[in-house]
């Protein structure tokens, strides 16, 4: 347990209590926001330790909200996240800080709800957006095709499940065995970190192939959210774009990137 005195998130992130752990879900798509705070600190950097690549500001020891080490052990999301904490301004404002909420919902939460936030996870299994396909435009059709086709791919050779179709919004009753192997493949993912990636990712997308597809390494975090968004882009093709509708993709597209690297294999040397 780390010293009260040497906790310097203690000022800012509150006491510890119902109001300081909020859902791990929902903190990870960004619900709790504290309130913001002036930078009380000059320079974020790293310590390695035992719990992997803490946190520090200052040189002191960061802590999550419910006062656990914030700390991981993959040195690329470790960089990230202190990057994250310097590149703040004048005061701290969570919502530009997606790494962080996720690795407080991830230690605060869904370490210790795995296996209720994988169950919550499968239940995409039977709503998946890449089996919900358009019956016209051709062009959307297309697009459709060659963004989600290699994701049923994917699916059928790494997972094991065969997914049926459906044109429109008619909802269409997917195969127990694909389900299954589905559940399987979310089970697995025993990392709380990559789960709680994982669950955001689903969650922005619509989609939990395209998000097991990442987490295995098969898509990129920008193949990812394109093939999420063939129908927004389709539609900025015919109508334009608006800039608040622009705005908040980027707000979302920041948290995706952020689970991304989260849950991406460590691909460095």
């Amino acid at each position: 347990m780390a010293d009260e005195r040497d906790d310097v998130t203690r000022d800012w992130l509150g006491e510890p209590g119902a109001e300081s752990r909020p859902d791990p879900l929902a903190a990870a798509r960004g619900a709790s926001r504290p309130t913001r705070p002036r930078k009380f600190y000059a320079q974020a950097g790293l310590a390695e330790g035992e719990g992997g690549f803490r946190l520090t500001l200052d040189g002191k020891p960061a802590n999550t909200p419910a006062r656990r080490p914030l700390a991981v052990p993959d040195r690329r999301v470790a960089e990230a996240l202190a990057a994250e904490w310097q590149g703040q301004g004048e005061t701290i404002e969570p919502a530009t800080m997606p790494l962080t909420r996720l690795l407080n919902s991830a230690i605060d939460g869904v370490a210790e709800r795995r296996e209720a936030v994988a169950e919550d996870l499968c239940a995409f299994a039977q709503t998946d957006l890449v089996a919900y396909r358009a019956d016209s435009p051709e062009r959307l059709v297309a697009a459709q095709a060659a963004a989600w086709d290699p994701v049923l791919d994917f699916a059928r050779e790494a997972i094991g499940a065969r997914l049926l179709l459906s044109e429109g919004v008619m909802h269409v009753e997917q195969a127990p065995e694909a389900v299954e192997a589905i559940r399987r493949a979310v089970l697995a993912v025993e990392d709380p970190f990559r789960l709680a990636a994982l669950h955001t990712m689903t969650t922005l997308t619509g989609s939990l192939l395209i998000a097991l597809a990442v987490l295995n390494g098969r898509l990129t975090a920008a193949e990812a959210w394109e093939a999420a968004h063939v129908d927004e882009t389709y539609q900025a093709s015919v109508w334009g774009r608006d800039a608040e509708a622009e705005a908040r993709l980027a707000a979302r597209r920041a948290e995706f990137d952020a689970a991304a690297l989260v849950a991406a294999p460590d691909s460095t040397p």
